[in-house]
């Protein structure tokens, strides 16, 4: 008898649709099943507000949590980025696949790089993270730069550029390679300048947590080294009690020694938006061995950080 079609849900979004199928093709080799992308409209989808104005947090997801639960989907594809720390107990992260490029990229007018932009440059984005990060990179080096909030989806962003409206925009770098884009940008910039949201360029797929079956057919497509550093970096999230629109920059890496990997770094930041105070942090501790060391990394360092008075910048709404 044949199998009935496992129904993966996904917003609706060009990037959201390509990163799905990605999934999709991924968990139809290891099942042999067929797998139906159900379209799902989110909140965050509909809304023209600002992200820093309606929260962020959960706006991109809890549609498809609630068809989870409701047996509406049988598995959901998230960016990692966009979930809310906290883990219900009636859904679990099944995988964390392998991680793309985490960095941010520049897409910018005339092949600029992000230090060739000229005195008065507008660089658009709608996140508060990057705001506050380009803001505080141009008062350090005397730069003339200016920020504005955008929304909308890659095509949308890169269009303000295009039409002349606006010098560049910062957009992920993983969302470009997806939808097969990466040609557009720019520059690519260095995580010492621009950290990027903590779990940015992984991907989640989350089940029900009653389906056991296929939430460990989906664990086989988890990478241990990116749920582990992903971990790392929203634990540090949740102790600073931020949320996915807050300006906070993470990222954990292996470090390794003769391609043995011996530690992992972690690297944090929390800014104002206009840039003018900024605490930046890192840490390293041994490679993680289970959740509860990478969550603590990432703790340590949010401890470490609070003390050095990041709460006052992120925002009443933040924590």
């Amino acid at each position: 008898m044949t199998q009935k079609a496992l129904r993966l849900g996904t917003r609706r979004s060009k990037l959201a649709m390509a990163q799905s199928g990605q999934v999709a093709e991924a968990v139809r080799e290891l099942t042999g099943r067929e797998v139906e992308l159900v379209e799902i409209t989110t909140y965050g989808d509909t809304s023209r507000e600002h992200l820093a104005q309606i929260g962020g947090t959960g706006v991109f997801v809890s549609a498809l949590r609630d068809a989870l639960v409701s047996g509406e989907i049988d598995f959901a594809v998230h960016s990692l980025k966009d979930l809310p720390t906290a883990q219900p107990d009636e859904l679990t992260l099944a995988a964390v696949p392998p991680r793309e490029d985490p960095r941010d990229v520049l897409v910018a007018r005339d092949g600029l790089t992000f230090a060739e932009l000229p005195s008065g440059a507008r660089i658009g984005t709608g996140s508060p993270r990057r705001m506050a990060q380009i803001n505080a990179h141009a008062r350090s080096h005397g730069l003339d730069l200016t920020t504005v909030p955008i929304r909308g989806n890659i095509d949308t962003r890169i269009g303000f550029v295009r039409k002349g409206e606006l010098d560049a925009v910062v957009l992920a770098a993983a969302g470009l390679s997806r939808v097969g884009r990466s040609d557009d940008a720019t520059d690519f910039l260095p995580v010492d300048t621009m950290l990027p949201a903590p779990g940015q360029g992984a991907l989640a797929v989350e089940c029900a947590a009653s389906s056991a079956e296929l939430a460990a057919t989906l664990a086989e497509l988890d990478d241990p080294y990116t749920r582990a550093a992903v971990t790392a970096e929203r634990s540090l999230l949740a102790a600073l009690e931020a949320g996915c629109s807050a300006p906070v920059g993470a990222l954990a890496d292996l470090l390794s020694d003769r391609q043995v990997v011996k530690e992992m770094r972690l690297r944090g930041v929390v800014g104002s938006t206009d840039g003018s105070a900024l605490v930046q942090l890192s840490t390293t501790g041994p490679v993680p061995e289970s959740p509860s060391r990478a969550e603590a990394l990432g703790r340590e360092l949010a401890a470490e950080m609070l003390a050095k008075g990041a709460a006052g910048l992120m925002g009443e709404r933040a924590h």
